[in-house]
C-alpha cells in the first residue's frame, strides 16, 4: 500500500534545515542573538540532526516568547547506543535574568522506564545544589545538558547493576531448585561413586568442619565479583574446597572461577600459595592482602563473571574488595583487630 503524502512528509522532514532557518530568524533580533549562537554551538557539538525544533504541544516552537527545542543525547560510553531526548525551554529573559528549563522527554532509557526522581532532578537542573550554577547574562544550556547526561548515564548504570544482581539471585534459586529435584537420583549417584576410583571422583561436599562464607556480589559495568572465604586447618583441604566450588556450574562457567590465596600454620611452619586462575597477578594481590592483614588458616576465593566490558585496573580493586568482604563476613577481620589490640596492650611504653 503506498504511503500517504502526509506520512512521506513526516519521514522526509529535514530537522537540520528547520533549525537553521529558525536560527537565522533569531539572529535578526539583537535580544535573541546569544540564543541563536548557542543553538549553533550545540549543533556543532552534538550533530546537526541532534538539535530539533519542538512543537509537541501543538502550539509551535515559539509560544509567548518562550523558545522550545529538543536535543537528542547519547549516553556516555560504553552505553553510547542508548539515547535520551531533552526539551529545552528558553524564556524571553534568558540569558539576561532567567535560566532555561530542561525536561526529560524520553519515557524509557534503554529498557527501563524513567522514574519521577529522574524527571524531577532534570527539571531542577538550574535551581538545585546538585545541578548547574547559573549566572546572569551567561548562556548555560550546554553545561545543563552535560549535567543531565551524567545523571542519565549513572541512573542507567544503576538499573543495569540492579538487574544483574536480580539475575544472579534468580540463577542461584534455580540451581537450588534443580538440586532438590536431583535428590531422587541419590542411589544412582552412590553406585557411580563406588565404581569410580576415589581420587578421580570430584567432591560434592565441603571437607568436614569447613564453613564457606559468601559475600554479596560487587557489580560494575556488567561484570560481577563474588568473594568467598573459609577457615582451613591443613593445606590438604585447599584442593578439596576448590574442587567443591568448581563442581557448581554457576561458578565453573565464570571467566575466572577460583582466583584464590591461602595461608595455613602447621606447627611452626607457615604454608601459603595463590592462583591467578587466568587473571594475571590477581592471586598475588590476594596473597598480599592476607599478608598485610596477618590472617592465617584461611582460604579466600574470588569468582569474576566478565560482562563484556574491560574494567582495566578497577578489576583488581573489586577483586580485593570482594575478598575483604568475605573475610569480614566470616569474622576473620575481627580476629585480626583483636590480635592487634592485644599486641598494643602488651607493648611497653
Amino acid at each position: 500500500m503506498p504511503l500517504s503524502s502526509s506520512s512521506a512528509t513526516s519521514d522526509d522532514r529535514n530537522y537540520s534545515q528547520e533549525i537553521q532557518q529558525f536560527v537565522a530568524e533569531l539572529a535578526q533580533n539583537p535580544d535573541r542573538e546569544q540564543v541563536a549562537s548557542e543553538i549553533e554551538v550545540l549543533q556543532s557539538i552534538y550533530g546537526e540532526d541532534a538539535v530539533r525544533l519542538w512543537d509537541g504541544n501543538g502550539n509551535g516552537h515559539l509560544e509567548a516568547g518562550t523558545i522550545r527545542y529538543q536535543v537528542i543525547l547519547s549516553l556516555s560510553p560504553p552505553h553510547e547506543d542508548i539515547s535520551v531526548s531533552i526539551l529545552i525551554s528558553v524564556p524571553p529573559t534568558y540569558p539576561v535574568s532567567s535560566p532555561p528549563q530542561l525536561q526529560l522527554l524520553s519515557r524509557y532509557i534503554g529498557a527501563f522506564g524513567a522514574d519521577s526522581n529522574l524527571f524531577g532532578s532534570i527539571l531542577r537542573t538550574f535551581i538545585s545544589v546538585n545541578g548547574v550554577e547559573w549566572a546572569t547574562d551567561t548562556v548555560c544550556v550546554f553545561d545543563g545538558l552535560q549535567n543531565v547526561l551524567e545523571k542519565c548515564t549513572t541512573w542507567y548504570q544503576d538499573r543495569l547493576s540492579t538487574e544483574m544482581a536480580g539475575k544472579l539471585l534468580r540463577e542461584d534459586q534455580k540451581e537450588h531448585t534443580q538440586a532438590a529435584h536431583t535428590t531422587s537420583s541419590a542411589a544412582v549417584s552412590q553406585k557411580l561413586e563406588n565404581e569410580i576410583p576415589e581420587l578421580e571422583f570430584a567432591p560434592t561436599e565441603l571437607p568436614a568442619g569447613v564453613v564457606l562464607y559468601v559475600a554479596d556480589p560487587i557489580l560494575d559495568r556488567k561484570s560481577a565479583f563474588v568473594g568467598r572465604a573459609c577457615r582451613i586447618s591443613h593445606p590438604s583441604e585447599v584442593p578439596l574446597v576448590l574442587s567443591y566450588l568448581m563442581s557448581d556450574r554457576r561458578i565453573s562457567r565464570a571467566a575466572h572461577p577460583i582466583i584464590n590465596a591461602w595461608r595455613c600454620q602447621v606447627g611452626s611452619v607457615l604454608h601459603q600459595d595463590n592462583d591467578d586462575d587466568g587473571e594475571t597477578a590477581a592471586g598475588g594481590r590476594l596473597a598480599h592482602l592476607l599478608q598485610i592483614l596477618e590472617i592465617n588458616d584461611v582460604l579466600v576465593v574470588v569468582t569474576r563473571y566478565f560482562g563484556g566490558i574491560h574494567l582495566g585496573p578497577d578489576r583488581f580493586k573489586h577483586i580485593n574488595q570482594a575478598a575483604r568482604n568475605a573475610l569480614d563476613l566470616g569474622g576473620f577481620l575481627d580476629t585480626t583487630e583483636a590480635s592487634k589490640k592485644h599486641a598494643l596492650k602488651g607493648r611497653k611504653h
